[in-house]
């Protein structure tokens, strides 16, 4: 009791994507600074912040949960993140919150914090890591380089909450990237709203780092990257065009040869009644051109399915472009009446139980799939980044594997291998999402 008197300390909750993971990083790394510390306990903080989430019904629910549980347990709570961009919802949920902040407000929770739990600056113990406070395993970083959207998807509030496009300065993330790989980092996943639109709103403005230019343009970010020494993952790559030139950087093994593109549907009438590119046969052969280009490229895409609208045969329309496109990692939802949203106004609202079936059958599709791409790859030599020890082995990933939405590689008999370690494996048996493995020891 005596230490925490001397030393304020924060308490942190953290949800929603990787997106409020870095804003979560980034407060944290101020509340080093500055000298405060950071507890995972109740009973040890003397506030505690959250930073929620407020994309779907499901999330916001989860964050008010959590803002009424550290209510209860702790009592001086200051709220921010998406949901705390909707200040009335929490508001009228929890009056006694000390403070609600939109997204990417670090400025404003740190006011709240001086404000309730005063802290001298003291430059002996405000020791903060290289890199950075991370909520990550310290072998992996997620690298966000913008913020905000410039799409205005029928189905999507996140403009309403992060605002339009801002890219960060090329020169920074570069060198926050290097100060990451120079602290252990061996992986980097480059995450936006929009990854492939970064730099449109400086129209590629060139920046500058150790002496060199290089465009605000993510072909130039992902092949600078590509030169620290790291794995380097892109995640919410929209379909532009000029994405084609990535995907030779990916065939020479300077990114990782893994794509996260956000497909969401199939059917023309209904991408464009959610505004979104609407042209499946193009895509179909694009990514079969990408395939060519980089026969080991991992395409990873969500869908949603129960949009209003939605007919039978536009479902079944969907059913078809997977089943032609054979993608390797895919998430589904079932629509969901964000508030807010345009979409919610559209005539035709799919009763809920006919969206959940066509989740169910969609789901089942892609099993298949993803069951019959891994049995591909049984008998094949991997290289892979061990991330945790459990008692089936060790589980690592792949170049094919994001760290939490995709599946592992476990790795029977690890040996001495330990999170953050590199590995050799040949793979010997295959799941619907999993894929087990023997080490190949030199």
């Amino acid at each position: 009791m005596q230490a925490r008197s001397k030393t304020p300390t924060v308490g942190f909750i953290s949800l929603g994507c990787p997106k409020a993971t870095v804003d979560s990083e980034r407060i944290l790394t101020q509340v080093r600074a500055e000298g405060y510390l950071v507890s995972g306990s109740y009973d040890d903080a003397d506030l505690v912040v959250v930073n929620t989430c407020g994309f779907i019904d499901a999330a916001v629910e989860e964050s008010l949960e959590a803002i009424g549980e550290a209510l209860a347990e702790n009592g001086k709570v200051v709220v921010t993140g998406c949901l705390g961009a909707k200040g009335d919802v929490v508001r009228r949920a929890h009056p006694a919150v000390l403070a609600v902040t939109g997204p990417q407000a670090t400025d404003e929770v740190m006011a709240a914090i001086h404000e309730h739990l005063p802290k001298p600056h003291d430059p002996y113990s405000d020791l903060i890591p290289p890199g950075g406070v991370k909520l990550t395993p310290r072998h992996y970083a997620y690298l966000k380089i913008s913020e905000g959207c410039n799409h205005r998807c029928s189905f999507c509030i996140i403009p309403s909450m992060r605002g339009d496009l801002v890219s960060r300065p090329v020169g920074e993330v570069l060198r926050e990237a290097e100060a990451l790989v120079n602290a252990g980092v061996k992986e980097l996943l480059v995450i936006s709203q929009d990854t492939s639109a970064y730099g449109v709103d400086v129209k590629y403005r060139t920046g500058f780092w150790n002496g060199r230019p290089v465009k605000t343009r993510m072909i130039e970010l992902a092949e600078a990257l590509g030169g620290l020494g790291a794995w380097v993952r892109l995640h919410y790559v929209y379909p532009y065009p000029h994405v084609d030139e990535v995907i030779p950087l990916m065939a020479e093994g300077k990114v990782l040869p893994y794509l996260d593109v956000p497909f969401q549907h199939a059917s023309p009438r209904i991408l464009k009644l959610m505004k979104r590119p609407a042209a499946a046969e193009k895509t179909l052969e694009r990514i079969q051109a990408w395939r060519t280009a980089c026969p080991d490229l991992t395409l990873r895409s969500t869908f949603i399915v129960g949009f209003p609208g939605e007919t039978e045969a536009e479902f079944e329309e969907l059913l078809d472009f997977l089943r032609a496109a054979q993608l390797d990692r895919v998430g589904c939802f079932a629509y969901s009446a964000v508030a807010g949203a345009a979409a919610n106004e559209l005539p035709g609202a799919v009763p809920e139980a006919v969206k959940e079936e066509r989740r169910s059958r969609f789901m089942q599709v892609q099993a298949e799939i993803s069951a019959a791409r891994l049995a591909a790859k049984v008998g094949q030599t991997l290289t892979v980044l061990v991330d945790d020890l459990a008692e089936e082995g060790a589980l690592a990933r792949s170049a094919a594997d994001a760290p939490e939405i995709d599946g592992v590689v476990v790795i029977e008999h690890p040996g001495d291998l330990s999170p953050g370690d590199w590995a050799t494996v040949t793979v010997t048996a295959a799941g619907e999402h999993d894929l087990w493995a023997a080490q190949v020891v030199a």
